[in-house]
């Protein structure tokens, strides 16, 4: 998809992001669903030459489309959908498995952190014609007040200690009573076990691996799921 074929409001918003990143507009096959995923082409400049993996805390994960993240989209996208279902992303990124969920009939709340990421969300949802997609900053350390959510969703969110306990507040706060959250992480992700177990204070959790290959590798994707245990 070109630019020209963007609603003007898009397509003014992606004008301005080519200013700072060089991106594409690919397709994502998703079960039956083409998905428009505005992308970052070429990460390097962002990098400045940097490991990434040295330090965490500033490696830009959203301009990644992760296996993780690759994985819930599927999932999202197989749910059944009573009507009027509303549904959050946490640390969207991309926001592929958001922009999956509002395909299939949800309505969505993107969220990140930086204003340029929703951007990039909302080129997306343009190219999607997706008119059932919301698009909020959320701070986990200062949440807004928003409306509750019956499904909550994130994939590879999980990659700093710091953020385990404002990432259950947010759950516990957001997530309707018979709600339930999916998130989806590489099953090597070492903070994931930790955090799992502060959450199953409150939560009943599952978890279902699952397998895929990207680029000849195979990686194991856990996706947890988690509801509210029964209180009384």
């Amino acid at each position: 998809m070109t630019e020209k074929a963007l609603p003007e409001k898009a397509a003014g918003i992606l004008r301005q992001l080519r200013k700072n990143y060089k991106t594409e507009i690919d397709t994502l096959r998703v079960r039956d669903l083409d998905l428009r995923i505005l992308q970052v082409s070429d990460i390097e400049p962002l990098l400045k030459g940097r490991d990434p993996f040295e330090d965490v805390s500033n490696f830009p994960f959203w301009v990644r489309l992760w296996d993780a993240a690759l994985i819930l989209a599927d999932s999202v996208a197989g749910l059944p959908l009573p009507p009027g279902k509303r549904l959050l992303e946490l640390g969207a990124g991309l926001g592929a498995p958001g922009l999956a969920a509002a395909a299939v009939g949800y309505q969505v709340t993107l969220s990140d952190y930086e204003p340029h990421i929703l951007d990039f969300q909302r080129v997306s949802a343009a190219a999607n014609h997706l008119d059932n997609v919301e698009f909020r900053i959320i701070d986990w350390n200062r949440p807004p007040e928003m409306e509750q959510f019956d499904t909550i969703i994130g994939a590879e969110i999980l990659f700093r200690e710091d953020f385990f306990e404002p990432l259950l507040n947010i759950l516990r706060r957001y997530l309707s009573p018979d709600g339930t959250v999916y998130l989806a992480h590489d099953a090597e992700r070492r903070s994931l076990a930790p955090f799992l177990e502060m959450a199953s204070e409150y939560f009943k959790i599952g978890v279902i691996p699952r397998k895929i290959t990207t680029e000849d590798k195979e990686t194991t994707i856990l996706l947890n799921r988690l509801q509210f245990r029964d209180v009384g």
